[in-house]
């Protein structure tokens, strides 16, 4: 299964970058057909986490995926398996 991996590590405290990474991911994603995403927003104090999902939840976002899995293992990483 192919997959693409994000980690926001770097820019956590640069919201336009974020969102323009972000946008990138998962953009590339449907041009490519893969079919998971791996966003690493690490553990932290979970607001990077929180505002990752808030930006899966947009409506235009969101209906180019089908579900999103946070890893119950690792805190600080979430997956986003696309429908094709």
């Amino acid at each position: 299964m192919a997959r693409l991996k994000l980690d926001l590590h770097n820019i956590f405290n640069n919201s336009r970058a974020i969102d323009a990474e972000l946008n990138r991911v998962i953009q590339e994603a449907v041009s490519k057909r893969i079919e998971l995403v791996e966003i690493i927003p690490g553990k932290g104090s979970g607001q990077l986490k929180k505002g990752v999902l808030r930006f899966l939840e947009q409506p235009q976002i969101k209906k180019l995926y089908r579900r999103i899995e946070k890893d119950d293992k690792n805190f600080g990483r979430i997956f986003v398996h696309f429908r094709y």
